[in-house]
């Protein structure tokens, strides 16, 4: 088995199994939703396929596409996101992992085009201030990649609220990015609820920068020789 060949299954297997964690944090509804990852070392990536049911998901069953969105292996049809993914990836080549769900509060936020103010000590740790707002774009073809990378480029934030759809989030890893989903779900649900008792109290810049540095660089178990 080829080094290329070793690296397209474990992508499968990992993207396959990170959908479970959209249903356990109720990310998703139904079908709605979506993971990719990109294969490290070859210009491909792998997407969920269209309208299957989270139940269903295997490895087997994940679309494998190259960097144009064109399916290189799979007997299903991809994601209808497939082109925003591939966009992403090929032009932000940090990003390794991308995500798409319709998380109700994040949604919320996103129906009325607004970013959602740094306000809570967790949301500068994960996005070192607001999580921003794209532009609205139809489904379906490169608008919305082209929202993503526009908005989420030279921005801290791996989370971008697309007006009137969704949330979308980028990652060194498709687990990375799902993290950033999940935690944008919790950031929109908690300002939302502090919005509905009076007003916020932003967080000063400098206490975010320090907050989003310690977090990034000093929080949590690190590699050590």
């Amino acid at each position: 088995m080829t080094a290329t060949r070793e690296a397209i299954d474990t992508v499968r297997a990992d993207v396959a199994k990170l959908h479970e964690l959209l249903v356990r944090y109720n990310l998703v509804i139904w079908t709605g939703g979506n993971i990719s990852g990109r294969v490290p070392g070859a210009e491909l990536f792998v997407i969920k396929p269209s309208g299957v049911e989270y139940d269903a998901l295997t490895p087997a069953n994940m679309i494998l596409c190259d960097l144009d969105g064109t399916v290189i292996e799979g007997s299903h049809s991809p994601s209808s996101d497939t082109a925003a993914h591939a966009y992403v990836y090929r032009n932000m080549p940090e990003v390794n992992g991308v995500v798409h769900t319709h998380s109700t509060y994040a949604t919320a936020w996103a129906a009325r085009g607004e970013a959602i103010p740094c306000v809570i000590t967790g949301q500068a740790d994960e996005f070192g201030g607001e999580i921003p707002v794209g532009p609205f774009a139809i489904i379906g073809d490169e608008s919305i990649g082209e929202g993503i990378v526009e908005t989420l480029t030279g921005h801290r934030s791996r989370a971008v609220l697309m007006q009137n759809h969704g949330v979308f989030t980028i990652g060194s890893s498709p687990r990375d990015a799902v993290k950033a989903a999940v935690m944008a779900e919790d950031v929109a649900r908690t300002t939302h609820i502090a919005r509905q008792l009076g007003e916020v109290i932003p967080i000063p810049q400098q206490s975010i920068d320090a907050l989003f540095d310690r977090y990034q660089n000093v929080y949590g178990q690190k590699d050590t020789e």
